[in-house]
């Protein structure tokens, strides 16, 4: 087998496998006969540590993605694969833009981790072409983004919270619960969480508001650029949408995907375009301050993760002004 990883530190948050793993996995996945004639560990993304594998006798690769060690995951991201797994029906209307699932093992027996096997997926990650387009061709790429969007929006699910479970009956509810587990986690770095108990203290409280979302959606989690493959065109086209890891169902206004397109004014804009324009109302306005500190939250763990003490300590500053939008 000729494997090409990624040298990391001993203490690096992803941790690759041995050959000898990732034969284990190929014999669990395809049978005992599956031969692994090479693995190259791709880079792009945080979480998962994930390989192209080339087998014997089979002409197309597949992808293995591989979960952190069950005590490396923090509380808020227990089981993002599972989550991802579970997701997978619900993401019916995008399906032809995702991979297919054609193993997985979560009794962690083989490696003590979980991971599954996907189909390869052609085209180019978006973060490596997009910028090789004439700017003046970048809406189409964000108005596809707001379709996609739309798409996975519209499907409803059966509670709110975690696709998996544990679900809760109200919207309100499951928001404080993410907090707090957010909390927990930023308390176990050895860090100071105040400011996100303050935040759940404000949610609860406005609980009434945040239950004005009555009916749950499918959330993307974290779908943005770095979550799309495209393809050799004239202009920017979406072929591919990868790991939907962190799906939930709630207020599609709390997704990253959102927050993602109204960061900045310029060709993003465009996703509005297709995906509509949601009534302004003081509730959603303030609905958006909480979440906002949900996704700084999530952020000040993984600068945390990434030794990214500067963003970690930024994070406070935003968490308080949008506290103050909230008192």
């Amino acid at each position: 087998m000729e494997l090409h990883v990624i040298e990391r530190t001993a203490n690096a948050f992803q941790q690759g496998l041995t050959g000898r793993q990732i034969q284990a996995v190929a014999e669990r996945a395809f049978g005992p006969g599956a031969e692994v004639r090479s693995a190259t560990e791709l880079g792009g993304g945080m979480y998962n540590t994930t390989y192209r594998i080339d087998l014997a006798g089979r002409a197309e690769p597949v992808v293995l993605r591989v979960a952190p060690e069950p005590a490396r995951q923090f509380h808020s991201e227990r089981e993002l694969m599972r989550a991802e797994y579970a997701s997978v029906p619900w993401l019916a209307p995008i399906a032809d833009l995702m991979p297919h699932v054609l193993a997985a093992d979560f009794t962690q027996s083989v490696i003590g981790r979980d991971w599954m096997i996907q189909s390869f997926l052609p085209g180019t990650p978006a973060p490596e072409l997009l910028g090789s387009y004439p700017k003046e061709t970048h809406p189409a790429f964000f108005r596809q983004m707001g379709e996609i969007t739309a798409s996975v929006h519209a499907v409803a699910g059966p509670w709110f919270g975690p696709v998996g479970g544990p679900g809760h009956a109200r919207w309100s509810e499951a928001v404080v619960a993410s907090l707090h587990l957010i909390a927990e986690d930023v308390e176990s770095c050895g860090l100071d969480a105040a400011d996100l108990r303050k935040a759940a203290d404000a949610a609860q409280a406005g609980a009434q508001v945040l239950d004005e979302v009555t009916v749950p959606r499918l959330l993307t989690g974290d779908l943005w650029t770095v979550n799309t493959m495209l393809a050799a065109a004239p202009v920017p086209t979406i072929c591919g949408v990868l790991d939907m890891d962190r799906t939930w169902w709630g207020d599609p206004e709390a997704d990253w995907t959102m927050r993602m397109a109204r960061a900045k004014q310029d060709a993003r804009t465009a996703f509005f375009d297709s995906y509509g324009h949601a009534e302004e109302t003081e509730s959603s306005r303030w609905r958006r301050h909480v979440y906002e500190v949900r996704h700084l939250g999530a952020l000040r763990l993984e600068r945390h993760r990434l030794g990214n003490q500067a963003g970690v300590q930024d994070s406070y500053q935003a968490v308080a002004e949008e506290l103050a939008a909230l008192s």
